[in-house]
């Protein structure tokens, strides 16, 4: 296995840190026996070629070989391959939902990338660590703003079509006997659209297996679903919460404001958590990777596709919620909210509270009385604080009580 991987001039490639010349070891280290090496080498590759949901000039390459591990069965951990192959396909999740990859937008974008990135220097070889990323830096910036656009599309879109040639194996890997395989392998499968006519038949057939646990049914809905493919209304009235939860994300991406009522009425009652089926914590078979398995905030995402004859419910449902939820599953209802709450953009600077339209009062009201939005962990959530201050309101909960002329 992994032949050929030498014969790449690794030295002169680019990842986060500037030479790849680290990738090949990292990529030979998947195979180990032993766990823990394999465990530090995934870690390195998620640091190096793919940095904080960016992708680089090596990632791409890396790709091949990362497919080929998955047709060799003595590869030791295959669901941990197709997860990184996944981060590398579409970065983080949570940056293309509820809508799906926009590969059409990165094709557009990514058009004179390919010269930009052939025209880069070769990055810091030498010793001296500090200059590490100094070439490869200070040739992006050299370039306009317009050009490190096309030049970042067109090398995260190199490595999407990496990842893509790899769908046949995606599909065959719905029959494995992991069901962890199963559950990745149809979760990277829902990012490719242009391979929609033969994945989505997969995906209805191995939905239908009897092995196949709730985790991996409703997986395997959603990607159908962000493949086109609206699930079966059948799936609605399953006795499994996730596979109906499942089934409305699935329908709702196709059908959008044409989603039939009984698709609503799950959405909204996920999203505002009243449904109460909602885990608190992951069980086994019963976990879905997207959004790393926050199905309220994958709900109240998919809420924005109903159209808006059900923006006052939906609304309703986002300002149940929030006062329940922090860290990254706030950033996700509140700016749901926020859009549904300022369609035209931010308030105008100084405008009383008094003189908000009510849905915005509303949320205002809301963010000044709860403390959870606001936080990760036991500190403050710089994200939030920003968020919120992009739309004219203020940026921590205590301006917030001032704004509403209570006493923080």
């Amino acid at each position: 296995m992994l032949d050929g991987l030498d014969d790449i001039d690794w030295a002169r490639l680019g990842h986060a840190y500037g030479s790849a010349a680290d990738v090949p070891g990292q990529l030979r280290a998947l195979l180990d026996p032993d766990g823990t090496v394999r465990d530090e080498a995934l870690g390195e590759l998620y640091g190096n070629v793919f940095h904080q949901g960016s992708r680089f000039e090596a990632s791409a390459y890396a790709v091949p070989f990362l497919l080929e591990m998955l047709t060799d069965a003595t590869t030791p951990d295959p669901a941990a391959v197709l997860g990184l192959l996944s981060a590398l396909a579409v970065g983080y999740d949570e940056g293309v939902l509820p809508d799906g990859f926009p590969v059409a937008e990165y094709r557009r974008a990514a058009l004179g990338g390919r010269e930009l990135l052939a025209a880069k220097p070769p990055p810091w070889t030498g010793s001296d660590e500090t200059q590490k990323e100094y070439v490869e830096y200070l040739y992006v910036e050299s370039l306009s703003a317009a050009d490190q656009g096309r030049l970042w599309a067109y090398v995260a879109l190199a490595t999407y079509d990496a990842v893509r040639a790899g769908v046949p194996v995606f599909r065959a890997l719905l029959g494995h006997s992991d069901p962890d395989v199963r559950l990745f392998a149809a979760y990277l499968i829902a990012w490719f659209p242009e391979e929609a006519d033969g994945s989505v038949s997969a995906l209805v057939r191995a939905a239908d297996a009897a092995a196949a646990t709730p985790g991996e049914v409703a997986t395997m809905l959603v990607s159908s679903g962000l493949l086109g493919a609206a699930p079966d209304v059948r799936w609605l009235t399953d006795s499994r919460p996730l596979v109906r939860w499942a089934a409305a994300i699935g329908r709702a991406r196709v059908h959008g404001a044409a989603a039939d009522p009984a698709t609503v009425a799950e959405l909204l009652g996920w999203a505002s958590a009243a449904s109460g089926e909602a885990p608190a914590e992951p069980v086994d078979g019963e976990w879905v990777p997207f959004l790393g398995g926050d199905l309220c905030g994958y709900a109240s995402l998919a809420l924005r596709q109903l159209g808006p004859q059900h923006e006052a419910r939906a609304f309703d449902a986002l300002l149940d919620r929030l006062p329940t939820v922090s860290g990254e599953r706030s950033l996700t209802v509140l700016g749901v909210a926020l859009r549904l709450a300022f369609p035209d953009g931010p308030a105008p600077a100084g405008t009383p509270v008094a003189a908000l339209p009510p849905r915005q009062r509303r949320l205002v009201e809301a963010l000044g009385r709860s403390t959870e939005p606001w936080l990760i962990g036991w500190q403050e959530f710089d994200d939030v604080a920003m968020l919120v201050g992009e739309y004219g309101l203020p940026s921590s909960r205590e301006t917030m009580l001032a704004y509403l002329g209570r006493v923080p």
